[in-house]
């Protein structure tokens, strides 16, 4: 017995380190137990050392005056760069001019006539509604200038994309080099492109509308791509068999095929162009978030609600039309549509026009002021009376100043403290360890290099607190998340409840998340992590009850028969099942949560978010750039340790 149990004990060892998360381990104890001491002799005191910093201030100074000093002069700026910003400004300011002569009676016909035209009658109503409550709300104007902003951006967001994904698509190599780049501009948060396009273009609308086209195109290129490499290859066979060119292929086969991905394409650059024109106030844009971003620096939340409302309607309305025209297209069409077809839009045109011209003889072309309802005062009271009786003193239950106080004395402090704590190299260890036991080496050394890069820059301490508030804010999304995406899938009725309201959070511009925390939590760390945990939920809410509901019903009902109960299918059966889904969920959790946190700059979240404010700000591009590319690297970091890579993936499916 005991000559059989020893070799059997002896083989066991080789056996259990062919597992690989435990091979993995045991190298990397090896390499903690020879490094840390060298390492921790070497640098004692933990705190990155300065002879590893680079200062980028003054190179960074020189280029922002040397763009200054020859914007009116070089010809890179006078031949291409300026006729560029000079296009830019003449789109937006004639669609301007187009909205403001049709007046609030012709631009809110014909929106509800296209709505009407491409999507049905509900989608209709609802635009007409939104379109008039912006006008009752007192802002017209400003809603008419993200809307110009809008269309140029969305168009040329769209033109871009398409290009980029009809190039992804039709050539392998193409489609290797922009998977990365693609991949990357995914994962960034959007206050990262604003600073390159104020370098080049400085601050105003050209800064603004082409950090929205950079921001907006790459999802209608991963789509166009993703569409024309998934046309069904019968379709493709049976077309080349009857003798047509590649283009006739395109044109008959591809994209026809790829129509669903196409409008879906359109759809997410539409939101994500009206997210990032809101945020691009900031930088001169203008509009509705201009004004919402005037009165959250003042802390006037009345005035920032009567702004933030119309976003919030135009993101809806936006969403609502583009997503019930896809679904009209992707049904059954008439055989000879055409004819009538061209009438009834040709007819909706007139009628427009008939609305517009009737409302300008009447004299009524701009917004009556008699209409204006004036919430900013009531919101204010409100606001004022929740101060005084909700923030404090609340019997048993304290109150929101109260948890929030709470929350970032016994939380985000001691997160802080803890990681600023840490030896710079710990830190990056810990970062190898996690990114290489979920991916491979190339996964871990691409975060190393990037958390690495924030201590280069010189910002590590800073980088740390945006990163102690995002680990926090995931933390509880991840908790509420899933909790809530449970109930989600075991329940229809709860499905039911929670649909519109995820639909109407899924929409919102991430600006106007800012809003209810300051009125609720003040300003602080707490509120931007409080956003950023509204923000991130419904998308991790989502993705974990789908998960759990498309689990082989076969897997459960073979746990039924055994008698499992209702809790050990979870445990056993449906969580495990929905591993892929669940760490989906994990990885867009943290990324939206980064987004947001660093907008909360703007509410007193300090760290990399304050920085980017203060530099667009006072004109202090070195720092501002800086936070920026750490927002990069550390948006990289934590995608790459929150998303198995497709060769581990495929291997564990093996």
């Amino acid at each position: 017995m005991a000559a059989v149990t020893a070799p059997t004990v002896r083989a066991g060892l080789p056996g259990l380190l062919r597992h690989r998360a435990l091979a993995k381990l045991t190298l990397l104890a090896l390499a903690a137990a020879v490094l840390v001491p060298v390492v921790g002799a070497r640098w004692a005191s933990g705190s990155w050392p300065d002879a590893l910093t680079v200062d980028l201030s003054e190179p960074l100074g020189r280029a922002s005056e040397w763009i200054i000093d020859n914007r009116d002069s070089h010809p890179l700026f006078l031949y291409v760069l300026g006729h560029v910003s000079n296009a830019v400004v003449l789109g937006v300011r004639a669609v301007y001019l187009v909205l403001l002569a049709a007046g609030w009676a012709g631009v809110t016909a014909a929106a509800a006539l296209v709505a009407w035209r491409v999507a049905g009658v509900r989608p209709a109503l609802g635009t007409g509604l939104a379109f008039l409550a912006c006008g009752l709300l007192g802002m017209w104007v400003p809603t008419m200038q993200t809307l110009a902003l809008m269309v140029v951006a969305v168009l040329a967001s769209v033109v871009l994309g398409a290009l980029l994904g009809l190039a992804a698509g039709l050539s392998d190599r193409t489609y290797r080099v922009l998977r990365p780049v693609l991949d990357t501009m995914q994962v960034l948060p959007a206050f990262a492109y604003l600073l390159p396009v104020v370098l080049v273009f400085g601050i105003g609308v050209p800064a603004a509308v082409l950090a929205t086209v950079v921001y907006a195109a790459p999802p209608m290129a991963r789509l166009t791509a993703l569409g024309l490499r998934g046309a069904d290859p019968g379709v493709l066979e049976a077309v080349a068999s009857l003798g047509a060119t590649a283009r006739q292929r395109l044109v008959t086969a591809r994209l026809p095929l790829a129509r669903g991905e196409l409008l879906l394409g359109l759809n997410q650059t539409i939101m994500m162009a009206l997210s990032m024109a809101v945020i691009a106030s900031v930088i001169g844009a203008g509009g509705l978030g201009d004004r919402v971003y005037q009165a959250l620096a003042s802390v006037d939340v009345g005035a920032a609600l009567a702004a933030g409302i119309p976003i919030v309607l135009l993101a809806v309305v936006l969403d609502r039309v583009t997503g019930a025209a896809g679904a009209r297209l992707g049904g059954d069409r008439p055989e000879n549509p055409g004819r009538s077809s061209a009438l009834l839009w040709g007819g909706a045109a007139v009628l427009a026009v008939a609305v517009a011209v009737a409302a300008r003889l009447a004299g009524r072309r701009e917004w009556p002021e008699a209409w204006a309802v004036n919430i900013a005062e009531p919101v204010n009271r409100a606001v004022d009376w929740m101060t005084a009786h909700l923030y404090s003193g609340v019997p048993y239950l304290g109150g929101t100043a109260d948890w929030a106080g709470h929350f970032t004395t016994w939380v985000l402090d001691p997160l802080r403290s803890g990681l600023q704590g840490l030896p710079w190299w710990s830190v990056l260890f810990i970062v190898a360890t996690v990114a290489w036991l979920i991916g491979t080496w190339r996964t871990a050394l691409t975060a190393v290099l990037a958390m690495a890069a924030t201590g280069v820059l010189g910002v590590w301490e800073p980088s740390l607190d945006t990163l102690s508030q995002v680990l926090a804010a995931v933390a509880v999304t991840l908790v509420l998340g899933f909790a809530t995406g449970v109930a989600a899938a075991r329940s229809d009725r709860v499905e039911r409840l929670l649909r519109p309201v995820l639909d109407v959070f899924q929409t919102m511009p991430q600006f106007v998340y800012l809003i209810p925390v300051v009125a609720l939590f003040g300003v602080g760390r707490a509120p931007a992590v409080a956003a950023a945990v509204v923000y991130a939920l419904p998308a991790v809410v989502r993705i974990t009850a789908q998960g759990l509901r498309q689990v082989d019903p076969a897997a459960l009902e073979s746990a039924r028969s055994l008698g499992a109960t209702g809790a050990q299918q979870l445990r056993q059966v449906q969580l495990p099942l929905a591993r892929p889904a669940l760490l989906l969920a994990v990885n867009q959790g943290v990324v939206l949560v980064l987004a947001v946190v660093i907008i909360g700059g703007l509410v007193g979240g300090g760290a990399l978010g304050y920085d980017v404010v203060f530099g667009l700000a006072q004109g202090d591009l070195a720092t501002g750039l800086v936070a920026g590319v750490a927002i990069v690297c550390l948006g990289l970091v934590l995608d790459r340790v929150t998303q198995p890579t497709e060769r581990r993936r495929v291997k564990q499916g093996a």
